[in-house]
């Protein structure tokens, strides 16, 4: 099988495609077969050496979605079975999503009953997943209002279909200006622009997704109703800090972060469940084949319109 091994950190040139035996199933974990897979930034701050707890050489890649090939030994998969694996040390621990097969903890894998290409499977895992569980922590229902900060990043775009599907009303943000009918597209109802980290808008809302970063998560506090909840979930600002930070401001409000949670069969079939009955699905920007990894990754990064961008195996 072609596996993509990091064996030092650097730039894109260090994804080398290496022959490797397909791995062998044993009591607790499986072998799936991946079929495809979504490229994400922070795994190319992984290559670059960003993340410490990562041991090279690695095979990358947090997520992936595919079949089984072989069950473990006492697995509740059968073979053939769609499957996806999310997280859980899965591209950090041990070898990940960057290559034709991969062996897998049954606890990290999760049936998907949904009968769509493997592309458009794959715009799903990490994005949706995400972007329900960061949701749910603001504790917004049904008739309020939420500020999806961050809109067009492929979370954001996911969590205003999520949101939407549940009667939420959903305001979103952009720096771009060109990019607002995108957000209106994608099925939000205000797009506020967001100018040097500051909401171009005097609304509040009873929760705020901030992916943006510690950079603009001051000012989304600033625009938090009483009682209300303001997650933080990405950086895309390159700032894992606040260099000031007064706890006074929130006033009654309240700031949690989603830290990727613990996913669960239930948690991924209520995600499905809403995104077959509401037909939600976000752009793919581009897709590439494994051979191309090095330039999905450059393109990752050249960031040229948003959206996913995926990788197939076949």
């Amino acid at each position: 099988m072609r596996s993509v091994v990091i064996n030092e950190p650097g730039d894109s040139s260090v994804l080398k495609i290496e022959e490797r035996p397909i791995p062998n199933a044993d009591a607790t974990h499986t072998v799936i077969h991946i079929k495809a897979f979504g490229i994400h930034r922070y795994e190319v701050l992984t290559r670059d050496g960003g993340s410490p707890s990562v041991k090279f050489p690695r095979v990358i890649g947090v997520e992936a979605v595919g079949e089984v090939s072989e069950p473990a030994t006492n697995s509740k998969f059968t073979k053939g079975q769609r499957v996806l694996v999310i997280n859980g040390g899965f591209g950090r621990e041990f070898d990940g999503s960057y290559q034709e097969y991969a062996l897998v903890p049954d606890d990290l894998l999760f049936a998907v009953d949904y009968n769509v290409d493997w592309q458009t499977l794959a715009q799903y895992p990490e994005n949706f997943y995400t972007a329900f569980g960061a949701m749910k922590m603001t504790r917004v229902k049904k008739g309020q209002s939420l500020l999806v900060r961050g809109g067009t990043t492929a979370v954001g775009m996911a969590m205003i279909g999520l949101a939407k599907s549940l009667g939420i009303e959903v305001s979103a943000t952009t720096r771009k200006p060109e990019r607002q009918q995108l957000l209106l597209d994608q099925g939000a109802d205000h797009v506020v622009l967001d100018k040097d980290n500051q909401l171009q808008t005097s609304e509040k809302y009873d929760g705020i997704v901030d992916m943006v970063g510690t950079v603009s998560c001051q000012n989304s506090i600033e625009h938090i109703k009483r009682g209300g909840v303001c997650c933080m979930i990405g950086l895309l600002a390159g700032e894992w800090v606040f260099k000031e930070f007064d706890p006074f401001t929130l006033g009654g409000a309240y700031l949690s972060v989603f830290d990727g949670g613990e996913p669960s069969q239930a948690l991924f079939d209520e995600i499905f469940d809403l995104i077959k009955r509401n037909h939600l699905s976000i752009p793919i920007s581009k897709t590439f084949k494994l051979s191309e990894i090095a330039a999905a990754q450059d393109y990752v990064m050249a960031n040229p319109q948003p959206g996913q961008v995926i990788v197939t195996t076949e």
